[in-house]
């Protein structure tokens, strides 16, 4: 049961194995928030964890892959999950999609999800719209606050969002994650508010909506 924002476990997972990667600048940008209001959060970092080309064998335990087990565990445990993808040829990542193949409905189901893509030309949500069906398919709830953020170099700065209108959107997705993931996983908190940034700053919750 969830009684706190304390309580809230969330992995993030980015889809590009790039070093200096938008979609992962884009990812810890919104981790630091769901940090900052109080969240357990992880970060699985695909780039140091090797992964097998699913088989498709959901039965498969990979003993010569220990990064599969880590990351079944890690998403098993979680209550929320942040994926960030780049859009490559007008679709998520292969990395991303790959890694979500190595999970199975068990891992996933009833997780809920804030979906993140990042692109280099015109913002688009070819990539968002595989993360959720793909999400949706696998029992996870995928909530409404997504984020393409299009002409990803103009975006960001030394790796830090500069513009106002977009960090504002991120901390829309952070309180809208929290507020979800302790609604679907408490139904014993009273949650008939509306406002999201209401819900964070309950005194029973212990902690504050995220900031910019």
């Amino acid at each position: 049961m969830i009684k706190r924002i304390e309580d809230l476990r969330i992995v993030g997972i980015s889809g590009s194995l790039r070093e200096h990667s938008y979609a992962y600048a884009a990812l810890e940008h919104a981790m630091a928030l769901l940090t900052r209001a109080g969240c357990q959060v992880r970060i699985l970092d695909l780039r140091k964890i090797p992964l097998p080309f699913c088989n498709g064998d959901n039965r498969e335990l990979w003993p010569a892959y220990p990064g599969v087990a880590e990351v079944r565990g890690a998403v098993s445990r979680a209550h929320a999950l942040v994926l960030a993808t780049p859009e490559y040829h007008g679709g998520m990542s292969g990395v991303l999609k790959n890694a979500l193949d190595l999970l199975d409905v068990e891992h996933l189901e009833g997780k809920v999800v804030g979906a993140i893509s990042v692109l280099g030309g015109p913002a688009n949500s070819n990539a968002l719209n595989d993360v959720g069906r793909i999400m949706r398919w696998c029992h996870a709830w995928v909530i409404p606050q997504q984020i393409a953020i299009g002409r990803a170099r103009t975006a960001f700065v030394n790796g830090q969002i500069v513009d106002e209108d977009l960090r504002r959107r991120f901390e829309r997705l952070a309180d809208s994650l929290i507020w979800s993931a302790t609604r679907l996983g408490n139904l014993d908190t009273d949650v008939s508010g509306t406002s999201s940034s209401a819900f964070v700053g309950r005194t029973d919750i212990q902690a504050q909506p995220a900031a910019g």
